[in-house]
């Protein structure tokens, strides 16, 4: 006797649009025509209003986007019939780029509070992970975009490596609506018994002011990817921290303080603010990772004791190492406490099932008034953050020594 068999659907997958953040079924993205090539056939440009209102500017003039039944890697535009890979978001019109619709990976939103040092982050996380840290892990870094490769030119890599200049403060959203995210595709080649794989994890920035966490009106706008995101990164200023100013001198001490009557400085009020914004789509402890990480260490190292776990560079061993993380981890929160945040340490536990902190500079060094210091930019421990994270994503083994 035959057995029944049932049909099942194979479930849905869905994409996350990196510039949007809307969660899109595969089978619903859109196209774009390739346009008219020399005096062949093809679509003349238009207007396109939508993608013209997502980026808050002038709709630019390009071919128009189609949907068809069942997208593949390419389709056949329906108007001049000419075949296009071209594949775009249907509720934004943003290029889709053909590596992330084939792997969207991990997305992961930055967050800091005012004055945290975001941009300056931003800029040298992302050259160490396509130099030092990329070939130590052997991932590639690749950008899903025209915008996001202008972009790290022009507002980041070229100021601070080129001219060695600080970067700007960030411009409040509700100033600067046509900020676009910087979208990578990070790529590692994981080694297994029998054989290797690749894994890939979306590295979606948005260098947002403290601002912008304030204003619920640009939060709905600007910050949807955090509704999006599988884990967040948090950068703290400890110099804003009142506690920590009687382990500073010097410049770094002058440097302090100066945010002290912003509420937007205030770490635990920009942790809230996240914190309610992701409880819209979970409810109870949040179970997304949570990597705090106190930026501008090195002003503050001098007066640490001799065998703190920062005082130490990580070693690239290619993998995480869990005795390393454990002992940054706990002077962390050693600090913190000692330094009157502790609060930060009890809310997560509170709110999060999975947190972790972390030490780092981004310039290694006190820059000096408008520039980067003597010494040159000299990372220190910036990639920890992202390294846990791919460790709890699985995309990276831990190792004890």
């Amino acid at each position: 006797m035959k057995s029944a068999v049932r049909r099942m659907r194979p479930r849905q997958t869905l994409i996350t649009c990196p510039y949007c953040f809307t969660r899109v079924a595969r089978d619903r993205v859109a196209f774009r025509c390739a346009g008219r090539a020399g005096h062949g056939t093809g679509c003349d440009p238009r207007a396109d209003e939508v993608l013209g209102r997502h980026r808050g500017g002038a709709a630019p003039s390009l071919p128009p986007v189609f949907s068809v039944r069942r997208p593949g890697r390419r389709a056949r535009c329906p108007d001049c019939g000419r075949e296009t890979g071209w594949r775009a978001c249907p509720e934004c019109h943003s290029r889709l780029p053909a590596e992330y619709c084939a792997n969207p990976g991990k997305i992961v939103a930055l967050v800091g509070a005012k004055g945290s040092g975001k941009s300056t982050y931003i800029a040298v996380l992302l050259h160490e992970l396509m130099n030092r840290v990329g070939a130590e892990l052997d991932a590639s870094l690749v950008p899903c975009d025209d915008r996001t490769i202008e972009r790290y030119r022009q507002d980041f890599a070229r100021p601070l490596y080129g001219e060695r200049r600080l970067l700007s403060a960030t411009r409040p959203a509700v100033t600067d609506l046509r900020r676009d995210p910087l979208v990578y595709l990070l790529t590692r080649t994981v080694r297994g018994r029998i054989r290797s794989r690749t894994e890939s994890l979306t590295l979606v920035l948005f260098d947002t002011a403290g601002e912008d966490l304030r204003s619920r009106d640009v939060a709905e706008l600007h910050l949807r990817y955090l509704a999006a995101a599988d884990a967040v990164i948090f950068l703290v200023d400890p110099l804003e921290l009142p506690g920590a100013r009687a382990a500073l001198s010097g410049t770094a001490l002058a440097r302090s303080g100066s945010l002290e009557d912003d509420p937007d400085s205030d770490p635990v009020n920009v942790i809230g603010r996240v914190t309610e914004l992701l409880r819209r789509r979970d409810g109870g402890r949040l179970r997304i990772p949570v990597a705090v990480a106190l930026s501008k260490i090195d002003a503050l190292r001098p007066a640490l004791e001799r065998q703190s776990a920062l005082h130490r560079a990580r070693t690239p061993l290619g993998a995480l190492d869990l005795d390393d993380r454990e002992a940054v981890d706990e002077q962390v929160r050693a600090l913190m406490d000692e330094w009157q945040a502790g609060m930060v340490d009890r809310y997560l536990r509170q709110n999060y099932t999975d947190h972790a902190f972390f030490g780092l500079s981004a310039l290694g060094t006190v820059p000096e008034a408008d520039a980067v210091g003597a010494g040159g930019i000299r990372p220190y421990r910036v990639e920890d953050p992202l390294l846990w994270l791919l460790y709890r994503f699985k995309m990276l083994d831990g190792v004890r020594r």
